[in-house]
């Protein structure tokens, strides 16, 4: 590896969530119910904190509003050990599937409710399961609107469940909402197609050496920071198992947990992470004006 302190600085976020939130067990696991289920996501949390600690890395902690209000230690230990705490929404319910009127509140909610308990302002937001695109562009207004400076909700790529893989790869001010900043996870461009670069289940699934490469490319060839995901339960492959759900959730969801913590700690020390509000920090300036 050359030397690192020559290479750009990317972004690091965690989706603060618990295995029970995630989409592709929604029909098993209803919102009513999340409370009946064991939770994972504070001891989780801790030992990503203590992960970052190790490498000296700071990262953006997109949380939902649900978990901050029950566990409202996660948040304020965010803040404390110098991370960026920013919104997943306040109910983990796809924008996609909410009314304008709906949405608006989820995220005023999540907004206030993040600051009210860490005592920090709150300057960015993720749509869960990247549910903005070409159908409730709408969002992005209502975003600016509840003042956030900043969106990491649209996934330049093809997906059944979410995507739009004409959206730009690099941040970008939505013509419809030019006082937000757009900012996707991490697509590398290979015959005329995006491919996922920034993480998630994708990150699990690939050997650990494609996907750095695939990030290398972007910094090297591309001179451009990357943005990597991931979500606490993916570091956790002792959580409940959830019956009933279709084969191919099953996979996405518990592929290579085991995996994961060993191939995150090769990903800390192979590359540069900053927090989003840091690393776009002149993006975000040229928004103020």
């Amino acid at each position: 590896m050359s030397d690192r302190g020559a290479e750009l600085r990317n972004v690091m976020t965690v989706d603060v969530e618990d295995y029970f939130h995630v989409a592709a067990f929604a029909e098993r696991i209803p919102p009513h119910e999340w409370d009946r289920w064991p939770c994972r996501v504070e001891a989780n949390v801790d030992r990503i904190l203590g992960m970052f600690d190790e490498h000296g890395v700071k990262a953006t902690f997109f949380t939902l509003g649900w978990v901050a209000e029950r566990y409202p230690g996660v948040a304020r230990r965010i803040a404390d050990n110098g991370h960026e705490l920013a919104s997943h929404g306040y109910g983990h319910q796809r924008a996609s599937d909410m009314s304008p009127d709906a949405f608006r509140q989820d995220i005023i909610r999540a907004k206030g409710l993040l600051e009210d308990i860490a005592g920090m302002a709150v300057r960015g937001y993720r749509a869960p399961s990247f549910s903005i695109g070409h159908a409730n562009l709408w969002a992005l207004d209502e975003l600016a609107a509840a003042g956030y400076e900043y969106s990491s909700s649209i996934y330049p790529i093809a997906h059944d469940h979410y995507g739009m893989p004409d959206a730009p790869r690099f941040p970008y001010r939505p013509s419809r909402c030019p006082e937000l900043l757009e900012v996707p996870p991490t697509t590398v461009k290979l015959a005329g197609r995006n491919l996922p670069a920034g993480g998630g289940g994708y990150f699990r699934l690939l050997p650990y050496g494609l996907s750095r490469w695939l990030m290398q490319q972007v910094n090297r060839a591309e001179r451009r920071p990357c943005m990597f995901y991931f979500h606490p339960w993916e570091v956790d492959p002792g959580q409940p198992r959830v019956d009933g759900a279709s084969a191919r959730s099953r996979f996405r969801h518990y592929v290579n947990l085991g995996r994961m913590e060993g191939k995150l700690r090769s990903l800390l020390t192979d590359f540069r992470w900053g927090r989003a509000d840091v690393v776009y920090a002149e993006e975000l300036g040229a928004l103020r004006g």
